[in-house]
C-alpha cells in the first residue's frame, strides 16, 4: 500500500498538468497578443445579403485595418442557429473581442454569456442581445428614428392618415424599439390599418405588400422598418397601380438612389460604415482596459429628395 500511494499521486499531478493544457492553443495565444496589442476581433453579421450590414461590416474592415487589428468576418444568414455556432466557432478561433450583430436578440444571448464566461468581451452593433453582459451597443436611436418616421407622415398627410406598417424580424430589438418610436406618435395621431412582418427582406416586402393592399386600398401611407421592405413594397405599389408614398429606414444606396428618382419617399438614414468603425473603436478600447459607454449612439438623418 505504501507504494500505491506515491503512484496514484503522479498519476493525478499528470492529469492536472493535462487539463490545465486543454485549453485551445490559439485561445492562449490570443490573450497574449491582445495584451502586446495584437488584436484579433471577430464579427458576426446578421446577414451580408442585405446592404446596410455589408455598410456596416465594410466599417469595422476599414477601421481594424487602419488600426492594424485582425478581423475574421462570418455571415448568419439570418439563421440564428448558425449565427450561435460562428460565434462559438470564432471563440476557439483566439479572438480577444466578439462583435455582433445579432440576427435575434433572443437567440443570441447564449452565445453572449459563453463568450461572458471566457473573459471575452461583446460588442453590439446595430441590434442588442436580451441577455449576457454586453460592454456597449452601438447603434442608430431607432426609438427616435421610429417618431421620426411618424412625425414626417403627420406632417405631410395630416393627422389621421392610414397607414400600414411593415415590420422587421419579430424578436430582433431593431424591429421592437422602431416599431414602438413609430407608435409613441401614430397610436395618438394616424390610423394604422395594418402592421405586418416581412422580416426586413425585399422580396417579403413585395409579398407582403402585395396582400396587405387588398385588404387596405384605401391606406395613404406605408412604414417600412427597413429600406429593404420599402423597396419591395414599392414595387407592389407601382404594379397596383396606386401612387402611396413610402417611408423606409437605414439609408442604403439602393434607398437614396430611389429617392433620387422620385420613388422612395423618404427614409431614416442611419451610417453603418460610421456604426462599423465606432464598434471597432469600443471594442479596442475596452480591451486597452478603458471605460465605455454602455450605449454608442450613431446620428440620424430624415432624408427627402428635397435634402439629399
Amino acid at each position: 500500500m505504501k507504494k500505491v500511494i506515491p503512484l496514484l499521486a503522479i498519476v493525478m499531478t499528470v492529469i492536472l498538468l493535462a487539463g490545465c493544457s486543454l485549453q485551445p492553443p490559439a485561445w492562449a495565444k490570443s490573450k497574449k497578443s491582445a495584451n502586446a496589442g495584437e488584436i484579433k476581433i471577430g464579427l458576426s453579421v446578421s446577414t451580408l445579403n442585405n446592404p446596410f450590414f455589408v455598410s456596416l461590416k465594410d466599417g469595422v474592415v476599414k477601421e481594424a485595418k487602419k488600426l492594424n487589428i485582425e478581423v475574421i468576418v462570418v455571415d448568419a444568414q439570418n439563421d440564428s442557429a448558425k449565427q450561435s455556432n460562428d460565434v462559438d466557432d470564432l471563440i476557439q478561433q483566439g479572438v480577444d473581442a466578439l462583435l455582433i450583430n445579432p440576427t435575434d436578440s433572443a437567440a443570441i444571448s447564449a452565445a453572449v454569456q459563453s463568450a461572458n464566461t471566457l473573459d471575452i468581451p461583446v460588442v453590439t452593433l446595430d441590434r442588442s442581445a436580451d441577455k449576457g453582459d454586453v460592454k456597449a451597443l452601438v447603434a442608430s436611436d431607432n426609438v427616435k428614428g421610429g417618431k421620426m418616421a411618424a412625425e414626417y407622415i403627420v406632417k405631410e398627410l395630416g393627422k389621421d392618415a392610414k397607414v400600414i406598417e411593415l415590420q422587421g424580424v419579430p424578436g430582433a430589438s431593431a424591429t421592437r424599439e422602431r416599431g414602438k418610436g413609430f407608435h409613441d406618435i401614430a397610436d395618438k395621431e394616424l390610423d394604422v390599418v395594418a402592421s405586418q412582418a416581412a422580416d426586413f427582406d425585399r422580396t417579403k416586402g413585395l409579398t407582403v405588400m402585395e396582400n396587405l393592399l387588398q385588404g387596405n386600398p384605401d391606406v395613404q401611407a406605408v412604414f417600412a422598418h427597413n429600406d429593404e421592405m420599402a423597396l419591395g413594397a414599392i414595387e407592389a405599389i407601382q404594379s397596383s397601380g396606386k401612387d402611396i408614398p413610402v417611408i423606409g429606414f437605414d439609408g442604403n444606396e439602393d434607398a437614396l438612389n430611389s429617392i433620387k428618382d422620385g420613388k422612395l419617399t423618404a427614409t431614416v438614414a442611419q451610417q453603418p460604415e460610421l456604426i462599423g468603425q465606432m464598434a471597432v473603436d469600443a471594442a479596442r478600447d475596452v480591451l486597452q482596459g478603458k471605460t465605455v459607454e454602455k450605449s454608442i449612439p450613431a446620428p440620424l438623418k430624415l432624408v427627402t429628395k428635397e435634402n439629399q
